[in-house]
């Protein structure tokens, strides 16, 4: 079992730039595969990113490709969400979340274990 807590949300002007930190406990994190989702109010949970064990297989989500950048560091027990460019629609709350199965998992009930999330506010 692992349990995920996130860190490094917080409000940023539209442009800017916020990198999340997803810190992992358990032994066998550096074998889970890691993704970041988000929550805007009223809205669905959103695949964000995610990454397999080995870091060699990322995907992202068509709308975000470009502008954020999924790395872990399974040394460090951690996984990060690089978002640069931010934009007033990236507003929402930031979860991260680890699945021992293999694959690129991008619907949130692929995964087993998630985080409390961290608020990230972009404003205008």
């Amino acid at each position: 079992q692992v349990q995920l807590v996130e860190s490094g949300g917080g409000l940023v002007q539209a442009g800017g730039s916020l990198r999340l930190s997803c810190a992992a406990s358990g032994r066998t994190f550096s074998s889970y595969v890691m993704g970041w989702f988000r929550q805007a109010p009223g809205k669905e949970r959103e695949f964000v990113a995610a990454i397999t064990w080995s870091g060699r297989s990322i995907y992202y989500a068509d709308s975000l490709k470009g502008r954020f950048t999924i790395s872990r560091d399974n040394a460090k027990n951690t996984v990060y969400l690089q978002m640069n460019s931010l934009k007033p629609e990236d507003t929402a709350i930031y979860y991260c979340a680890g699945s021992p199965s293999g694959g690129v998992l991008t619907r949130w009930y692929e995964y087993e274990n998630w985080g409390q999330g961290t608020q990230v506010t972009v404003s205008s």
